[in-house]
């Protein structure tokens, strides 16, 4: 092949590879990417897992507090031993065989943190002395005990871990539900910003496919002596840049894509193909409604109320160190012993117990005093965070709120420049086609004419984002003016 068709081949190639398509897949829309992300995402996944651990812990603790019920058999026990026996001043050998069974009841009283416990036991044995050298003696023993333990002149500590149990599991499904809006969020941006690289692609595809049109105007009247050779050198230099410029902007894509597919949680190698609902949609705010519906919904504002449950408790956790208290042990019981198993209960002895312990501090050199001051320090930053919460919830909406107001002049401002630059690339098309116009300059106006496409569409991709943004510091959905129902972002709170 001769040498002077190989460059103008290889650049036939390459435009037919740059002019291609990029590879299609699966249509998507943003609909579709958010309950992908909620399902496949590594965020949600951890958050899902935190859930179910607050969510088991508080059964398991709820477990705790009913009735446990516990058996323990031993069906074979011998030993055989030599010991020395004051009484015979003598070594003696002892044997003993034993069976045993014990059965308990044990029921938390959780409104009065006591303890109620009923046992059984009973057991056979079969022992043999050699001092006394008589025959093997059996017996059976049977005992039946009901006791209560129950503390006096203190806090129940049963219903406050119950408490905090349940406040952890709220606090996870707040947390839960924070990550649901952040996901919303990254995916919502994500997917335009995939879609503006997708437009990108398009835009830049229509230039390169203009400076083509273009240079095949200007080589043709080169030949034909119309025009100077150096007009085409100018428009071979702009089919060139024009060139870079699509394979830039084919390279964000696929890095866009990248991060998209990441995000989503799917194989890297996942196409899709963006259906973006990208148009002119201005919604009315109302500011004052927005920073209401934000201080009382918002999810970060519970959790500094549950900040401040958990700190009152430890300041009820301190004031137990060291504390005068008392604790009450009732018991009552019977119990038989008789070698024969039918006659246990002919003759039984009744155990009763009854005992009351005090425990009274002394002098503890300033431990408990220092700890109430931490513990109310404790209680009074948390009061400060949760004001300072509400406050930066207010400023957050608020710059929100001018943010979205910002965007809606720019998308007016990118309209209007969209219809100029279009207006002037057409006017000076014409006069290019006619000779007064160099290839120079119709490259420029081509390129200002991408430009503001590209800047319209950032600018409504800008106030969608914006818009969600509000809807998340504010937990209203302006575009429905309906609330974004925390209760469905959480799941199920019934208890």
């Amino acid at each position: 092949m001769r040498s002077h068709l190989i460059k103008p081949l290889f650049i036939g190639l390459l435009t037919l590879s740059l002019l291609a398509p990029a590879v299609k897949g699966e249509e998507l829309t943003l609909d579709q990417a958010l309950e992908i992300a909620l399902v496949n995402s590594p965020t949600m996944r951890g958050a899902d897992f935190n859930l179910s651990i607050s969510e088991h812990n508080l059964d398991a603790n709820l477990a705790s507090l009913k009735s446990k019920l516990n058996l323990t058999v031993t069906p074979y026990q011998f030993s055989k031993n030599r010991v020395f026996n004051d009484l015979a001043s003598s070594y003696i050998t002892q044997e003993q065989t034993t069976s045993s069974a014990s059965f308990s009841v044990t029921q938390p009283i959780t409104w009065t943190d006591g303890i109620l416990r009923i046992s059984e036991d009973i057991n056979w044995k079969e022992s043999f002395s050699s001092f006394t050298g008589t025959e093997k003696e059996t017996s059976y023993r049977n005992s039946f005990v009901v006791t209560l333990n129950q503390p006096l002149f203190s806090y129940n500590r049963t219903k406050l871990q119950l408490k905090e149990l349940r406040l952890s599991l709220e606090n996870s499904r707040l947390n839960f539900a924070i990550q649901k809006l952040q996901i919303e969020s990254r995916v919502t941006q994500q997917f335009l910003n995939l879609f503006y690289r997708q437009q990108s692609v398009a835009i830049t595809e229509q230039e390169f496919t203009n400076a083509q049109a273009s240079y095949d105007i200007i080589k043709s009247k080169v030949d034909a002596g119309i025009s100077a050779l150096e007009e085409l050198y100018q428009a071979d230099l702009t089919m060139a840049n024009s060139r870079a410029s699509l394979q830039n902007s084919r390279m964000q894509y696929e890095e866009a894509l990248d991060n998209f597919n990441i995000l989503l949680g799917v194989d890297l190698d996942q196409q899709f193909e963006i259906n973006a609902a990208v148009e002119k949609n201005i919604v009315d705010i109302n500011l004052d409604h927005a920073l209401e519906s934000g201080i009382n919904n918002r999810m970060e504002i519970r959790q500094r109320n549950i900040d401040l449950q958990k700190a009152y408790h430890s300041l009820i956790r301190t004031g137990a160190d060291n504390e005068f208290k008392a604790d009450l042990r009732l018991s009552y019981g019977l119990t038989g012993t008789d070698p024969e198993f039918g006659d246990l209960y002919k003759s039984p002895n009744r155990d009763q117990s009854v005992s009351l312990s005090f425990n009274i501090p002394l002098f503890d050199w300033g431990e408990k005093k220092h700890r109430m001051n931490a513990s109310r320090l404790g209680l009074e930053n948390s009061e400060l965070n949760l004001s300072e919460e509400k406050r930066q919830i207010t400023i957050e909406i608020r710059q929100a709120f001018r943010n979205l107001q910002n965007q809606k002049l720019q998308i007016e401002i990118a309209e209007k420049n969209v219809k100029n630059a279009t207006l002037t690339y057409e006017i000076n098309l014409e006069r290019y086609k006619n000779g007064d116009l160099s290839s120079k300059d119709i490259g420029f106006y081509q390129n200002q004419l991408s430009s503001e496409q590209l800047n319209e569409i950032s600018a409504l991709i800008n106030y969608q984002i914006a818009l969600l943004d509000l809807k998340i510091r504010s937990l209203w959905d302006f575009r429905t003016d309906q609330p974004v129902v925390t209760s469905t972002l959480m799941g199920n709170n019934n208890e």
